[in-house]
């Protein structure tokens, strides 16, 4: 009778299971767009221009789940998070996906209910420091007084590398990137650390005189930067997941956003299969066959992403070239 009443409950579990795993995706069709959190502000990734679109690799990344979702890729909305903000924001559903230049790390993806669904970006912390200083590494900064946002991963690695190096700082903790900012250029603080690409795209876009400041060469950490999901929810995070990929395996198959119309005959089977031409692979996801084929005609592959937003900022591809091209960028295959 117990082992009759288990079963029976466990497959009334599983029978419910695929519901469950659709609410995300439910409730943004029902709503009728997607909800992304996003920087404040931060140039490349993600950051109003001055018709208040929001541009960056980020944005670009929203635009793609909704054209992925919905055929469109206007139907999302922006909500600006603070690093402090940003994981409250996806627990409690106020965003639906967040795709915020954030760490994958081990505490975040299990203590914090989160799943990340790849690397968008591998970065790691490093320091901008006045040239005036004359400071040729991050050896020299014992003493310094160190501009930080909070929560952030950047606070911990800060601790970690001073503590392994012998040395003492004096912290400057804000939480708004434009105060930090302006307590960093009006000379609160020394020096301010972040990961490289905040860094480069700072110091291009904010820096009164971005020739007076300078990197540092150490590069002190691991930052792989992605977008994540809540836990719970299967379904979406195989949406959220799969879009990200297929923007990378697109640049890999040379599919471009101004190219892939005329290779939708092509005899490629892994073409075929992308476009929708062959399989089912939109099925599997809740979505139609042409899902991946929406998200390279609205927004393009990883490749055009990163030329467009981060390339005019002086951003260099190096670990985020293709894995055939001597980077990490690699895709699980679509098939």
């Amino acid at each position: 009778m117990h082992a009759l009443v288990l079963i029976t409950g466990l497959s009334a579990a599983l029978a419910a299971a695929p519901l469950a795993a659709q609410s995300t995706l439910d409730t943004v069709r029902a709503r009728g767009h997607l909800q992304c959190g996003v920087n404040t502000g931060l140039a490349g990734f993600s950051q109003p221009d001055s018709k208040g679109v929001w541009r960056g690799i980020d944005a670009d990344f929203c635009r793609a789940v909704a054209a992925a979702v919905f055929g469109d890729p206007s139907k999302v909305r922006y909500t600006p998070l603070t690093a402090q903000q940003r994981f409250t924001a996806l627990q409690s559903g106020e965003v639906d996906l967040l795709a915020r230049n954030t760490t994958w790390s081990i505490s975040r993806d299990t203590a914090l209910g989160l799943n990340f669904v790849g690397v968008n970006y591998y970065d790691g912390q490093g320091f901008l420091v006045p040239k005036k200083l004359k400071v040729k590494s991050a050896k020299e900064l014992n003493g310094a007084t160190i501009c930080v946002q909070p929560g952030t991963t950047n606070e911990l690695n800060l601790a970690d590398y001073f503590r392994t190096h012998g040395m003492k700082f004096k912290p400057v903790v804000i939480e708004k990137l434009e105060e930090v900012l302006g307590a960093y250029f009006a000379g609160r603080c020394d020096v301010y650390t972040t990961d490289v690409s905040g860094l480069v795209a700072i110091r291009a876009s904010r820096a009164p005189n971005p020739a007076e400041h300078v990197i540092l060469p150490e590069i002190i950490s691991k930052e792989p930067l992605g977008p994540a999901v809540r836990h719970g929810d299967d379904r979406w995070f195989d949406i959220v997941k799969w879009t990200l990929f297929a923007m990378i395996e697109a640049e890999e198959l040379g599919l471009a956003s101004n190219t892939i119309d005329r290779q939708l005959k092509s005899p490629s089977p892994s073409i075929q299969r992308f476009v929708g031409a062959s399989g089912d692979l939109g099925k599997a996801l809740g979505l139609d066959n042409r899902w991946a084929y929406r998200v390279v005609k609205h927004v393009g592959n990883y490749g055009e992403s990163f030329e467009r937003n981060l390339a005019p900022l002086g951003f260099e591809r190096g670990l985020n070239r293709l894995w055939s091209q001597g980077g990490l960028m690699y895709a699980p295959p679509l098939r």
